[in-house]
């Protein structure tokens, strides 16, 4: 038993957690002069460690992901979908968001292809709503910072909100809710030629650097301000105002996020730096799920293509979920961390 948890700690810290590149980047900075410990030298190390580590985390996963969704095409996943009804279409819908590493305003595209193919609206809000909240990276990275039993409850909260939500949603009847002339359109059914490795390989490659060159200015940006909270401002500000002495953190937390725009992978650096100041976990992560799932620049490109009923229960139903979820996890924060 001891040996597996050797095993695991060295594959969290050292693997996932990339601890040898801080304690690396952090001889760099002593060798420059600078003191890692001080203001200066501790954010230009903050800042390069994170940075490179999600890059390169990141860069792996979507490697990974995309060499499988390669084997599930749009078509394909219509297809599969088509075939479940009630809440267990919800349950594979908010899975499937788990493995296509999109922020919100690129899972729009997709749930518009779904609704305009005719599937269940519930379902396809199922996946709206899992997609940038919840995935594979987002588990690993997670996993990275917080742990093993923050990550995974994370996750299964995500997609518990997801089903619950497309499933309220579906309940509602609020088709024509959708705007014309989506409810009107019809996807094409291109048949798919038979990929070789070579081409799934180039396929996933390419996904890895459209996806890094879309993220990289939201990392280096959360980055930033992961280093600037995380080394300059003090600890007993972000208490003050996000720590267990204010009951209303978690709605502040919400809230603050809507008007950012970043991916999960922009919003971890910024949820870190809050944590190590004091802030209470389900403040964090209720800050990490408003910015992925309701940002500003999301719901505008959803009001394109549903009517402002719709957009409002969609937001509703979002905001409760993440500050239940919140409050959820300050009370079992002892047990998790």
């Amino acid at each position: 038993m001891y040996a597996i948890q050797t095993a695991w700690d060295f594959f969290q810290n050292e693997i996932l957690g990339m601890k040898w590149l801080n304690r690396l980047i952090g001889g760099i900075v002593e060798a420059c002069g600078l003191d890692p410990a001080g203001r200066v030298g501790g954010s230009i190390q903050f800042f390069f460690y994170d940075v490179i580590k999600i890059m390169v985390l990141l860069g792996v996963l979507i490697l990974v992901i995309s060499y499988i969704q390669s084997y599930f095409p749009p078509e394909r996943t219509k297809s599969i979908l088509g075939r479940f009804h009630g809440i267990g279409a919800n349950c594979i819908a908010a899975l499937l968001g788990t493995v296509t590493p999109f922020c919100s305003c690129s899972s729009i595209p997709l749930f518009i292809g779904f609704t305009s193919a005719g599937l269940p609206l519930g379902v396809t809000f199922s996946f709206l709503i899992s997609s940038p909240m919840v995935d594979l990276g987002s588990l690993v990275l997670l996993m990275s910072i917080f742990g093993w039993r923050v990550a995974v409850v994370y996750v299964v909260l995500g997609l518990v909100i997801a089903v619950a939500g497309g499933t309220l949603i579906e309940k509602l009847h609020l088709d024509a809710q959708v705007e014309e002339f989506i409810r009107n359109g019809r996807a094409m059914d291109v048949p798919q030629e038979e990929l070789r490795f070579a081409d799934r390989m180039q396929y996933a490659w390419e996904q890895v650097v459209a996806t890094a060159r879309k993220v990289a200015p939201y990392v280096l940006i959360g980055v930033g301000i992961g280093a600037i909270i995380h080394n300059w401002i003090p600890e007993e500000f972000i208490v003050k105002i996000l720590g267990t002495g204010n009951p209303l953190g978690v709605i502040l937390a919400t809230i603050a996020g809507i008007p950012m725009y970043a991916d999960i992978f922009g919003t971890i650096p910024i949820a870190e730096a809050l944590l190590a100041k004091g802030a209470q976990l389900g403040v964090v992560l209720s800050f990490m799920m408003g910015v992925t799932t309701l940002s500003l620049p999301s719901m505008i490109m959803l009001r394109k293509a549903v009517k402002p009923r719709l957009l409002g229960v969609f937001v509703a139903i979002c905001t409760v979920g993440i500050i239940a979820v919140g409050y959820f996890f300050n009370a079992i924060q002892v047990l998790l961390v």
